[in-house]
């Protein structure tokens, strides 16, 4: 650590990447469970309306040809299908398949049950946290 380091900035960063990965790996185990692989898991609970797969590679942050490769993966497992978007017959929009739908639901009920647990907290405390999360969030005041 260099002499200028802030040592509880270094301190928040260990815990707050701790935290998030521990969320990734209840995820990821959720998702294997459902014999899916994280990408798919990740591109499958973010799903709610028909979406055109542009938007999901935004959300995914990751290129279109890549968020094919992963809408094939569900897509082969009925997982989701491809339709035109009615009003632009060039855009593909992805729509759960009820199997996708109540795989989905799933992985959000079990992720939200993990993330009670995780955050164990008096309801003042995860307020309190929630509340300073939403601040960092927002960027510096001013």
């Amino acid at each position: 650590m260099s002499a200028d380091a802030d040592p509880v900035v270094a301190e928040l960063t260990e815990l707050v990447g701790q935290v998030a990965g521990r969320l990734r790996a209840q995820f990821n185990a959720t998702a294997a469970e459902l014999d899916l692989p994280p990408a798919q898991a990740l591109a499958l609970a973010r799903l709610r309306d028909p979406v055109p797969m542009r938007e999901l590679a935004d959300w995914l942050s990751c290129e279109a040809s890549n968020v094919t490769g992963i809408v094939d993966g569900l897509e082969r497992r009925g997982l989701v299908t491809r339709r035109p978007d009615p009003s632009d017959r060039r855009v593909k929009l992805l729509v759960l398949t009820e199997e996708g739908t109540r795989r989905r639901d799933v992985l959000w009920s079990r992720g939200h049950a993990q993330a009670i647990s995780l955050f164990a907290l008096s309801g003042d405390d995860r307020l309190l946290l929630r509340d300073m999360l939403r601040r960092l969030l927002e960027g510096p005041a001013g």
